[in-house]
């Protein structure tokens, strides 16, 4: 395993350590979760990365944040895990 350091922006003072799930080798067949934040201008940012994940052949699921204010619900995040291969977390202004 590689050492590569996740950094969490919270205020944590003493951050738990996490294990990096392995890459996918393929976006071919995977369902890539498309998580909208609700600030202004994500959902065009995540249409054209819809677009791009269709065009290698991936399934894409959308989701939204009820605020950007907020970290996402609990039950959202593990309907996520649940139901995708990956996620990209779109944040546009």
């Amino acid at each position: 395993m590689n050492n590569t350091v996740m950094l969490d922006p919270t205020a944590e003072l003493k951050p738990v350590e996490r294990q990096i799930l392995p890459r996918l080798e393929t976006l071919s067949g995977a369902t890539v979760g498309l998580l909208d934040i609700s600030k202004p201008r994500g959902k065009e940012f995540l249409d054209e990365i819809e677009e791009h994940l269709i065009g290698l052949g991936a399934k894409v699921k959308r989701y939204t944040k009820p605020t950007f204010a907020r970290i996402a619900p609990k039950e959202l995040n593990q309907k996520i895990s649940v139901e995708c291969d990956a996620v990209i977390e779109g944040l546009a202004d």
